[in-house]
């Protein structure tokens, strides 16, 4: 995202490097509410489209439309020779930031909701944090640390009442959807501090289109291997269009237009936006419930996660 190692719903963990610019409230908020509807539709969109085509056509097409759409961008700005010199080292984030969690909430969408998984969405800098503290050693102090406790107390509160490793009466188990959840956050806190060690510098619109291409290599042998039997619907197909595209290709120009216009600090707070309008799409578009457990365990999560970034502190007083 920033020079700051984070990341957001569905692939926040490219570094960013820009100067943050004064910008009046209004352009820039815009930006900030738009981003948020965006990325919270993409696990509807998520949903939808593993239901008909399968986890990993899902996933492989929605980052190698995702590619197509970046690609002719960054050509046109002239960042050609620096995707070339970069490419090996983006393909990495590719894998961490795209591939494994694109495919992580692709699966746990047909058994969970997609209010619950953007919950545990945003649970990513918490992952995020604890990585850097590990990898980058950016020790959490005071209230970061208190954060880092209160996120993950709300996490292991969400899961303890959700996940279920028992078939239920569809014969789903939600407990293995929870944890690919929890398996993408983490790759995505990996990517966040493997950026900012490796891509420090590197343009934004590098990373993130060469993130996206080295996703595509990864999971388009698996799409090509699990392609489904059936024909595949228009439904579907305007489905991972709107993922590659809208959820994807033109959710990180607004990000990386955010960051210039708002700083990274706001630029993060999004993902705490996310799940508000993914609640907002289940439930009318879906008919999931929201339970008072859901939302509390989500307010304890942003609240450690906020504290756990920085974002909000303790008062010395």
């Amino acid at each position: 995202m920033s020079t700051a190692t984070t990341t957001t719903a569905t692939s926040p963990a490219i570094a960013a490097t820009a100067t943050t610019v004064a910008t009046p409230t209004k352009a820039w908020l815009l930006d900030f509410v738009l981003l948020a509807a965006i990325w919270g539709a993409s696990f509807l969109f998520m949903r939808f489209g593993a239901k008909e085509l399968g986890v990993f056509p899902t996933s492989g097409l929605r980052v190698a439309i995702a590619a197509l759409f970046l690609l002719p961008i960054v050509l046109l700005r002239g960042h050609g020779p620096s995707l070339r010199q970069h490419w090996k080292l983006t393909f990495v984030v590719g894998v961490l930031n795209s591939a494994i969690p694109f495919a992580c909430f692709s699966f746990a969408l047909l058994s969970i909701t997609t209010g619950l998984s953007s919950i545990l969405n945003a649970t990513t800098p918490l992952f995020g944090a604890v990585i850097a503290w590990l990898w980058l050693k950016d020790r959490p102090t005071g209230s970061r640390a208190v954060g880092l406790l209160i996120g993950f107390t709300g996490v292991a509160l969400l899961a303890w009442d959700k996940a279920s490793f028992k078939p239920d009466a569809s014969g789903t188990a939600t407990g293995w959807a929870v944890l690919a959840c929890l398996l993408a956050t983490l790759c995505y806190g990996l990517a966040a501090s493997f950026t900012k060690r490796h891509l420090t510098g590197v343009p934004s619109l590098v990373s993130a289109t060469g993130s996206q291409m080295g996703a595509a290599v990864g999971l388009i042998p698996l799409a090509w291997w699990f392609w489904p039997d059936h024909a595949v619907s228009l439904n579907a197909w305007l489905t991972v269009v709107a993922l590659g595209v809208l959820c994807t290709g033109v959710a990180y120009i607004l990000y990386f237009r955010l960051i210039e216009r708002a700083g990274p600090a706001r630029a993060l707070s999004v993902t705490f936006a996310i799940p508000v309008f993914a609640l907002l799409y289940g439930g009318v578009l879906l008919g999931e419930q929201v339970t008072p457990w859901m939302l509390a365990c989500g307010v304890v999560i942003v609240v450690g996660t906020s504290l756990s970034t920085g974002l909000v502190k303790f008062s010395r007083k």
